[in-house]
């Protein structure tokens, strides 16, 4: 597999708490010097992953930035510096934060923040990269790097390979392209409660892609958050953030955002209805929130570990079935011969 190019910049060093494995890992080699300098991007290395990454942690941000850079929907096809440039001019920053490392691997989170517009959300990764031949190789979400890093890395726990690779393994997996079925996914707080819908399907960034998300508030749950359903839970703003990605072993993943008092997961095993944290107005990643709300999304995950927002029309979701409507946010739910629209308190179902 050929390598990927790493670019060289300046990491900003955040001292932090972070579960790493304290064996020094002297990586710094004549390959990490000398390479361009790409500016602008926010990396958060604890000091005690920093020690042990040594230099090498220069180029090891640069891998994961480049990969992010390139997934981006602003960013794709644009080198890594232009892309940079195009999001500083919009106030949006890109950060790599690394969590975790062991010697001659790494990994963490990856994100880029979303402009601060109404419903505007972040896009961002998970990531494992491996020290190899005198450079870091970095896999995020979707890269073929980053399924085989799954199956090898230490920084993966048992549980967490699991089910990462469920629904890979699962020979009579229903498949995902035409069925309504999500695996029994609820809504995002405790079943029989409810919380008014605030806005219907609408896309993640409130403008382009699959109409992949809800907005919900208020209602006799106490505002609390909860999984949909259990999985692997990541916090991927760090602790205090209110942004949760929950991956799932059906084949689904799920969102949360604007978040407060958040509890700080790091592939961390969950149970269905785990609290997440309350519903709030958090833009830890950027975008914009006028109330108290939740923004829950609906994404695969498929055999390739790629994760990537999906459409919710005719999906059913804690005992609803929803709808698009004639435009974004204005899509209603079905369930026993009654329709819910946005302005509509609706009870979590398991059926």
């Amino acid at each position: 597999m050929p390598s990927k190019l790493s670019l060289r910049i300046a990491v900003v060093v955040a001292a932090a708490a972070s579960v790493v494995v304290t064996a020094p890992v002297a990586l710094a080699t004549p390959d990490d010097v000398g390479k361009p300098t790409l500016t602008g991007v926010t990396a958060k290395v604890p000091a005690a992953v920093a020690a042990p990454l040594g230099a090498s942690r220069q180029s090891l941000v640069d891998a994961v930035a480049a990969d992010a850079l390139g997934r981006t929907h602003d960013g794709r096809g644009l080198a890594p510096s232009v892309a940079l440039g195009k999001f500083a001019a919009q106030g949006r920053k890109v950060v790599v934060d690394v969590r975790s490392a062991a010697p001659g691997w790494a990994r963490g989170v990856a994100y880029i923040e979303a402009p601060a517009t109404a419903e505007a959300t972040p896009e961002g990764w998970l990531y494992i990269a491996r020290y190899t031949g005198g450079s870091w190789v970095a896999g995020i979400e979707g890269d073929s790097e980053f399924a085989e890093y799954v199956a090898s890395s230490p920084l993966v726990g048992a549980a967490e390979r699991r089910t990462m690779t469920a629904y890979a393994n699962h020979q009579a997996a229903t498949t995902m392209t035409t069925t309504a079925n999500t695996g029994g996914l609820l809504l995002p707080w405790m079943p029989d409660y409810y919380m008014t819908l605030t806005g219907g399907p609408h896309a993640s960034d409130g403008a382009t892609g699959y109409w992949s998300s809800l907005d919900f508030s208020g209602g006799n749950a106490s505002g609390r958050v909860r999984s949909s359903r259990d999985g692997t839970a990541t916090s991927m703003c760090g602790a205090g953030g209110g942004w949760t990605r929950v991956i799932h072993p059906n084949g689904f993943s799920t969102d949360y955002y604007h978040m407060y008092n958040a509890t700080y997961y790091n592939a961390t095993p969950v149970g269905t209805s785990a609290l997440l944290g309350t519903i709030g107005r958090d833009v830890c990643a950027g975008g914009y929130a006028s109330g108290d709300h939740v923004h829950w999304s609906l994404r695969t995950y498929d055999a390739n570990y790629n994760g990537t927002y999906t459409w919710l029309n005719g999906r059913t979701i804690g005992g609803w079935t929803w709808w698009n409507g004639s435009s974004q946010y204005t899509g209603c739910a079905t369930r026993l011969g009654y329709t819910a629209c946005p302005g509509t308190a609706i009870y979590n179902r398991t059926s």
